[in-house]
């Protein structure tokens, strides 16, 4: 039993020698965040920025933005299916599912902090005629998947920033 210890001990010093640590809750520079918009990529942003446990307040109604340090801006989101495979009788055989989110993040005066950015996520699909209904409900998983993924790289680019010193 002893040896077992000494073996799990040894094989988890390299990594606390290299610096490994699990990510924590994101720090953001900034207490108070106004995101606008009402879309299905907002609503996940919104609620992931919530349950992040740090001390960030998001606020969502328009006569709020005046106390907003932030604004974040949604300018598009877009679902792509592009066909990428075909069999030789022109029968679709695979997809590729992509969702766009471009976005920008401003300070209370309004000067750009991230400017106008693009995210894109990807995933191929095989597709089947006969089993399109079935399909379709993997597409919608596939997107909700790639949107939970933006909205996660969205809130580390938000973390990242620090805003600029106020004089």
């Amino acid at each position: 039993m002893h040896k077992r210890t000494l073996l799990i001990a040894l094989a988890a010093t390299p990594l606390a020698a290299c610096g490994f640590r699990l990510r924590g809750a994101p720090e953001f520079g900034f207490a108070t965040l106004y995101v606008p918009g009402t879309s299905a990529f907002v609503r996940e942003l919104r609620r992931q920025l919530q349950a992040s446990g740090g001390k960030l307040t998001v606020l969502t109604e328009p006569a709020q933005q005046a106390q907003a340090e932030a604004t974040v801006d949604i300018l598009s989101e877009r679902q792509e299916r592009v066909v990428v495979g075909q069999n030789a009788s022109g029968q679709v055989r695979e997809l590729q599912l992509r969702l766009r989110v471009r976005f920008r993040l401003r300070g209370p005066q309004g000067d750009e902090w991230i400017p106008d950015t693009e995210l894109l996520q990807q995933r191929d699909i095989t597709y089947n005629e006969t089993i399109a209904l079935s399909k379709e409900g993997e597409e919608a998983m596939l997107f909700r998947d790639m949107q939970s993924d933006l909205v996660m790289q969205l809130m580390r680019r938000l973390a990242a920033i620090k805003p600029p010193a106020r004089p």
